[in-house]
């Protein structure tokens, strides 16, 4: 018999890269559309990035999708996803506060659904990243497990035209 302390549980939260603050410093939604809480990973070498949504019962879409069955929309997932993937691009020298729109969501699929309680980890790697483009791939999860997986695209604008 020791008398050694109890060791401390290996799963420990994930560091936090940029808070919900820091978020809307650099994307311009903002609540009731504001979809991810933090920015958990970040490897610009990688170009990838990691953001984290706690899906609260309190959620707006929860309220017609479905009464007394809430599930999270797959659409609002995957604005979840465009949403982290435009932190990721915010970041890159020479993009600042330009706004992308979809081009394309392509091979979106959806595997399992996501409730009240749950926690979805919202992963971008990022295929191309132009001036005025820019694609990746994202993955949803809940506990390791995939809830929504999707490529998307966007395009940036010129100057002006959405002002």
């Amino acid at each position: 018999m020791t008398d050694a302390a109890p060791t401390a549980p290996t799963t420990a939260a994930p560091t936090t890269v940029h808070t919900v603050r820091e978020i809307e410093a650099l994307i311009p939604h903002r609540w009731p559309f504001l979809l991810i809480d933090r920015i958990v990973e970040y490897d610009q070498d990688a170009k990838r990035i990691v953001a984290i949504k706690g899906v609260t019962a309190g959620e707006w879409f929860f309220a017609g999708h479905f009464p007394g069955l809430p599930v999270m929309p797959g659409v609002m997932q995957v604005e979840a996803l465009a949403q982290t993937m435009a932190v990721y691009v915010a970041k890159q020298p020479g993009f600042g506060d330009r706004i992308g729109l979809f081009a394309g969501i392509d091979d979106a699929r959806f595997k399992r659904i996501v409730t009240p309680g749950d926690t979805l980890r919202l992963e971008i790697t990022m295929d191309k990243l132009g001036s005025r483009f820019g694609r990746g791939r994202g993955v949803a999860s809940v506990d390791g497990e995939v809830a929504c997986e999707a490529t998307i695209s966007f395009v940036i604008p010129g100057e002006g035209v959405l002002r």
